[in-house]
């Protein structure tokens, strides 16, 4: 199946050669899950991240599915104790 994964700041670092931008496009076995994509893309468990899954906070354990757009983030902090929010303009378009 294909997944399009996106990694952001200082994880794209871990993206493959074949990524356009920040986006690359896995094929993935039936039944991958996100800790699947950050095995193969090398990314250490001990690495923290925001996981995001088509717009939804997604667990390691989280299945995928076919067409499905998963989005690494590194942690964010900052401001003045407000929400933080990461908005990516047409990340999630087909």
């Amino acid at each position: 199946m294909k997944v399009r994964v996106s990694l952001f700041a200082t994880l794209a670092v871990y993206l493959p050669t074949s990524a356009t931008g920040d986006t690359a496009v896995l094929d993935l076995p039936d039944g991958a899950t996100v800790r699947d994509v950050t095995t193969l893309l090398g990314i250490s468990p001990d690495l923290e991240c925001v996981r995001v899954v088509n717009g939804r906070d997604a667990t390691l354990d989280q299945r995928l599915n076919e067409g499905d757009a998963l989005a690494l983030f590194p942690p964010l902090a900052g401001g003045r104790g407000l929400p933080v929010c990461a908005h990516v303009s047409g990340m999630f378009r087909s």
